[in-house]
């Protein structure tokens, strides 16, 4: 089984597929994101549905790379008969979802073979096939594909097969496109305007990128590395991107393990609320208003209603109900079962995501984007909530399924929620009652330096009361909570590298620590937490430490620029859900602190917003 770094990821801006080295397209959900899988080899083997496109006999291809910055993916064998090359896209989304693959030739008559192995619903149910005048279609259910393409197909077992040989300028296409099994046939798009439609979509997109990478290392190549890093990560998080509402999946797939041969693997095809304010910060950041503004009204929609019902994910319309289903078919990759759809942490009670809500807000406005007429309501009732239900115990940043726990993040949060309140207040003159709002933070940031706060050893902890520590602790400075040049910010920021560094890179927490999180296994080194780690690094003056450190991050992304959510320094390979959007939007956000202003000199929020330095950062130094 290919390893998780060996994919390349394609996409229409609805849904999106994984491509191996070999030419194997081993996953894809039709038609969005959170569909059911049509292929679904990557958690399972051929027969779970897959479409291999390469020279016959051949395995991994010889090079790849992506087109200039736009998504479409051009693999190369070198075989002794010559060279092939196939290119792979998803146009932007028109009349319905189509992949597009193009064969062709470079050098030499290179035979090539051709297997279409559909299986619907998570590779469990095989279509029934027909040919058409120039193809076939596959129908079950409620699904029906259509593949195009001029070249002669036959039936072999449960595959549509086709072998054919290419010469130097050959181009021969194949156009998969998925519809309603009720619905007629759609007309087949042609796939050197899809190519070219692609490749012009994308460069007109990346014209609006905005990075001016500053303070460097003074090494020549640093600042064109770091731009073309943030400029694939940006495209990638894009391609995340659920073009009908603005919402962002957290990652492409399902199920792939935190630990090899575990438990831990989730559903991550939805849209989480913690990471509102850290996409909003790399979008607006980067010149991406458009895709930042649409960002902010998803979240709107999402969490409309009872603030006590606010929920940490949603599906990417905005759905609530992610019912948590194992498939037992599905193997799972490597043998990491279950293999989940849906997720249950949807119904935890994590207090940091009304924080995250109220912050992400906070930078839509600081920013400049357009008000919307309800925000600010909205952003009430939730201060409301927060006021009356701060000192619960919750389950956490990291959806910890083991008891409820005061956790310092959450409190943490939950006091930046409040600050933002007093903030549009103070700032931007909206009305509210902010002397309670005042009151309420300053018992919260009393509450955590008191409990949260070991002294003993110079440190924020996990939660009141307990031995672990969180590298989502390295946080509390960059959201205004202490300034960077505080003791207690420092001693964190040493004790949390110290504790869960590992080979360099770190956890998020000890999964033993305080009797365990409720799950069984390990996991992995946690991106985005070490993204965190060399931005505290860069904000305590270590400057020269936190640049290596983010150079040996870039080192980790696999040759097309990709992240997942979990890295193996062992093993010294990916984990967990990929390409993971709250990795790239690490590198996007460390690239700029690095790259540009010192965290300390951002606003009290952190997060690049122009206020005064003298406001509730300072205020809440004086306390605890």
């Amino acid at each position: 089984m290919a390893l998780i770094e060996d994919y390349g990821l394609i996409g229409d801006l609805q849904t999106a597929a994984l491509v191996g080295r070999d030419g194997s397209i081993d996953w894809l959900c039709l038609p969005r994101f959170d569909s059911p899988a049509c292929f679904a080899a990557l958690l399972g083997d051929e027969d779970a549905g897959r479409w291999r496109i390469a020279p016959t006999g051949a395995g991994d291809c010889t090079r790849r790379r992506y087109r200039g910055d736009a998504l479409v993916l051009e693999s190369e064998w070198d075989t002794p008969e010559g060279t092939v090359r196939v290119v792979d896209l998803m146009p932007p989304r028109g009349q319905a979802p189509d992949v597009v693959r193009i064969v062709e030739g470079v050098r030499g008559r290179v035979p090539v073979s051709m297997d279409l192995r559909l299986r619907f619903d998570h590779g469990s149910v095989v279509p029934w096939v027909q040919r058409t005048a120039d193809g076939v279609r596959a129908v079950a259910g409620p699904d029906a594909a259509h593949l195009h393409t001029p070249v002669p197909l036959h039936g072999k077992g449960l595959a549509t097969c086709a072998e054919f040989t290419v010469g130097p300028g050959d181009r021969v296409p194949f156009v998969l496109t998925h519809t309603p099994s009720w619905t007629g046939e759609p007309e087949p798009v042609d796939a050197q305007e899809a190519l070219a439609g692609t490749e012009s979509y994308w460069r007109e997109w990346l014209d609006r990128f905005r990075y001016d990478p500053r303070a460097l290392s003074g090494e020549p190549d640093t600042a064109g590395r770091w731009t073309a890093a943030v400029r694939r990560s940006l495209v990638l998080l894009k391609a995340l991107t659920y073009a009908p509402t603005g919402g962002i999946v957290a990652a492409a797939t399902t199920s792939l393990p935190e630990q090899i041969g575990g438990t831990r693997n989730w559903d991550y095809r939805f849209t989480w609320l913690r990471d509102a304010t850290f996409t909003l910060q790399a979008l607006l950041g980067t010149g991406f208003v458009d895709e930042a503004k649409a960002w902010r009204e998803w979240l709107l929609r999402a969490v409309a209603g009872d603030p006590a019902k606010l929920q940490i994910m949603y599906g990417i319309d905005g759905t609530r109900r992610l019912t948590e289903l194992e498939l037992p078919w599905l193997s799972g990759y490597e043998g990491s079962g279950p293999v989940r759809v849906g997720n249950a942490a949807a119904d935890q009670l994590q207090l940091d995501v009304w924080g995250e809500v109220l912050d992400g807000l906070h930078v839509a406005r600081s920013a400049g984007l357009e008000p919307d007429e309800t925000a600010w309501d909205l952003q009430k009732a939730l201060l409301d909530h927060l006021e009356g239900n701060w000192r619960a115990p919750d389950n956490g940043l990291w959806e910890v399924r083991g008891p409820r726990r005061h956790f310092v993040h959450s409190k943490v949060l939950a006091w930046a929620g409040v600050d933002r309140g007093v903030q549009a207040v103070e700032r931007f003159g909206l009305d509210g009652p902010v002397d309670t709002w005042r009151r309420v933070r300053d018992e919260i940031h009393a509450e955590v330096c008191q409990q949260g706060f070991d002294a003993a050893r110079g440190t924020f902890t996990q939660s009141y009361g307990s031995h672990g520590l969180d590298a989502a602790t390295l946080l509390i400075p960059e959201v205004g909570f202490l300034p960077w040049d505080d003791p207690r910010v420092v001693g964190t920021v040493d004790a949390v590298q110290r504790e869960l560094e590992r080979d360099g890179f770190l956890l998020r927490y000890d999964t033993g620590a305080d009797g365990g999180d409720g799950l069984a296994g390990e996991e992995g080194t946690f991106l985005i937490c070490t993204f965190w780690l060399a931005d505290a690094l860069h904000g305590t003056g270590r400057r020269e430490e936190a640049r290596r450190l983010f150079e040996r991050l870039l080192d980790l992304r696999n040759d097309l620029g990709l992240l997942s959510e979990e890295y193996d320094p062992v093993a010294r390979r990916h984990l967990g859900n990929t390409p993971q959007a709250f990795s790239l939007v690490g590198l996007v956000n460390t690239a700029r602190h690095l790259g540009g202003s010192h965290p300390a000199d951002l606003g009290p929020s952190g997060r690049d917003t122009p206020a005064p330095r003298g406001g509730s950062a300072e205020r809440g130094t004086a306390q605890g």
